[in-house]
C-alpha cells in the first residue's frame, strides 16, 4: 500500500514538474559532493605570480603592468625631450644679437669676406655658387640627399604596392602595330594618334631645351645658374618628351636602374670631393685640384663638376616624381 501511495506521488510530482514518466529500470546519478573549504580552485594570473620562476615572473609582470608603464613612461619622455629642445632653442634666441645692429658680425665680418675674398678663395666669378658650392657644400649636398631619399622612398613605397597587386600576373597589350604581346605588369602607355602638333613642338623644344639645362648647369660658377636650377630645366625636357612621346620611350634611356645609378654616383662623387676639400683646407695643405682663372670655363675648382652632380640629382628626381605619380611606375 506504501509503495503504490509513493508511486502516485511521485507520478503527481512528475506531472506537475513537466517530466515524463520514468523508466522502472532508471539510474538516479548520484549527487555530487558538496565543496569542501579546502577545495582547490582554479589559479588566476595573479596567483600563479608567485608561483613562477624569476623568468615567468618578468613575462608575467610585462604582461600585467608592462604597457601602461611604458606608455606612461614614453609619455614622460616625450615631453621631457620636448621641454628640454624648446628651452635650449629659447636660449639660443636669447643670446643671439639685436636684429640689423650694425655690430652684428653677420652685417660686417661674413658678408665682407665672402664679398672680398669669395672669388679668390673658392676661384669662383659668381659669389653665389662660391658660397653654395664652396663654403656651405655640405648644406647643399644634405639637400641634394634628401632630394635623392624623397624620390627613392617614393619608389619604392609604390613599387611594393605595385608589386603585390600584380606580381606574376601576365596582361594582354596591344603594340602600334596592332599585334598582342604580354608584358609583365599593367598595360604600356602609348601616346595618342592625334598628338602630331605636341610632338611636332616636342622635336623642336626638347634639344633647346636640353641645350639651355646643359649652359645654366656648366656656367653655374660664372653667371647666374647652377645645379638646381639647370636641373628643373633639364627635368622639363623628360616630362615633354614623356608627354608628346610616352613613358615607354623615355624609359628606353632613363628608367629606374639609370635613375639611382646616376644620382647614387653623383652623390658619392659630390662626397668624396668636398671631404678631400674640408680635409685639405682645415689642415692647411696644399690641394691638388686648381682654382683656375676667373671668368674662365675651368675655373672655380670643384664648383663645376659639383653644379654638374647637383644638376644629375635634380634632373632625376623632379622627373621621377612626375613619372611616379603620373602612371605609378618610372
Amino acid at each position: 500500500m506504501n509503495e503504490e501511495l509513493k508511486a502516485i506521488w511521485r507520478s503527481l510530482f512528475d506531472w506537475v514538474m513537466g517530466n515524463g514518466p520514468r523508466p522502472e529500470n532508471e539510474v538516479i546519478p548520484p549527487e555530487p559532493p558538496p565543496d569542501l573549504p579546502f577545495t582547490l580552485k582554479p589559479k588566476d594570473k595573479y596567483s600563479r605570480f608567485h608561483e613562477a620562476t624569476l623568468k615567468e615572473r618578468y613575462s608575467q609582470w610585462v604582461e600585467i603592468h608592462g604597457l601602461h608603464i611604458f606608455s606612461i613612461v614614453y609619455s614622460g619622455l616625450s615631453v621631457l625631450t620636448c621641454v628640454v629642445v624648446v628651452s635650449l632653442l629659447l636660449a639660443t634666441v636669447a643670446e643671439l644679437p639685436p636684429f640689423g645692429d650694425e655690430k652684428n658680425p653677420a652685417n660686417n665680418e661674413v658678408i665682407r669676406r665672402y664679398v672680398e675674398h669669395g672669388g679668390h678663395e673658392t676661384g669662383a666669378q659668381n659669389i653665389v655658387a662660391g658660397l653654395i658650392l664652396d663654403y656651405r657644400a655640405f648644406d647643399t649636398f644634405g639637400e641634394s640627399a634628401v632630394l635623392f631619399t624623397a624620390a627613392v622612398s617614393v619608389l619604392m613605397i609604390l613599387g611594393a604596392s605595385r608589386r603585390n597587386k600584380q606580381d606574376n600576373e601576365l596582361s594582354p597589350n596591344v603594340n602600334e602595330d596592332g599585334k598582342n604581346f604580354l608584358q609583365r605588369g599593367p598595360p604600356i602607355k602609348t601616346f595618342r594618334k592625334d598628338d602630331a602638333i605636341l610632338r611636332g613642338v616636342a622635336t623642336l623644344s626638347i634639344p633647346v631645351i636640353l641645350m639651355m639645362g646643359c649652359v645654366v648647369v656648366i656656367n653655374g660658377h660664372l653667371s647666374p645658374g647652377g645645379g638646381f636650377s639647370g636641373g628643373a630645366i633639364l627635368s622639363t625636357a623628360l616630362i615633354l618628351a614623356a608627354n608628346a612621346y610616352g613613358f615607354e620611350r623615355v624609359h628606353d634611356f632613363f628608367n629606374e636602374r639609370t635613375f639611382i645609378v646616376s644620382s647614387s654616383t653623383a652623390l658619392m662623387i659630390y662626397a668624396l670631393s668636398k671631404g678631400y676639400s674640408f680635409f685639405t683646407g682645415a689642415n692647411h695643405l696644399h690641394s691638388i685640384i686648381p682654382k683656375g682663372t676667373i671668368g674662365n670655363i675651368l675655373s672655380g675648382g670643384l664648383i663645376l663638376p659639383l653644379n654638374i652632380c647637383v644638376g644629375l640629382i635634380v634632373a632625376g628626381t623632379l622627373y621621377g616624381f612626375y613619372a611616379l605619380f603620373s602612371e605609378g611606375d618610372m
